[in-house]
């Protein structure tokens, strides 16, 4: 049997709740909806690209999170020493240009297991604890608002390639 991408419920929080726990739980939110627009897909339709000379696939932008996940959390706010998600040599773009459907199930899973990482990096740290990036001070509050933004960003790209492959839309 095929694998395919598994269901995902996504998950619900306060809307009141603390700053911690408000952003922490949006992340999450978009971190699963990125997943939702993969449910019941083959590793053939993840891979599938949208329209030349686009390089843009489900698949694609699963591996591209765990990269961001990876540079934001473990390496640049924890520094600890984590080898990048991709050769360097392959280019800044080797999330999106570099895909094989063969490693679909294996690049998902992948995903999970970073953000689990990049949680525990986050775990017990203030939202003000600071790190410098590119010689700017910088604050995990910045990375968590940096990160909603680009999941939900790439959230809308993920309609569109959903609405492509099958006709799926919204939610």
């Amino acid at each position: 049997m095929t694998w395919t991408a598994p269901a995902v419920e996504r998950p619900t929080g306060s809307l009141v709740a603390p700053e911690r726990e408000l952003l922490a739980g949006y992340l999450d939110f978009y971190r699963q909806t990125l997943l939702y627009k993969c449910a019941g897909l083959t590793p053939e339709q993840l891979a599938q690209r949208s329209a030349p000379p686009s390089t843009l696939s489900l698949l694609g932008l699963i591996r591209h999170a765990r990269k961001v996940e990876r540079i934001w959390f473990r390496i640049h706010f924890a520094d600890v020493p984590a080898e990048p998600v991709f050769d360097p040599a392959l280019g800044k773009d080797a999330d999106f240009e570099l895909i094989d459907a063969a490693d679909a199930q294996a690049s998902y899973e992948a995903l999970i297991e970073e953000w689990k990482l990049s949680d525990e990096a986050a775990a017990g740290r203030s939202l003000d604890d600071r790190f410098t990036f590119s010689g700017e001070e910088s604050s995990l509050r910045m990375i968590y608002i940096h990160l909603i933004g680009e999941y939900a960003r790439h959230s809308g790209h993920a309609d569109l390639l959903r609405e492509h492959l099958d006709g799926v839309t919204g939610a």
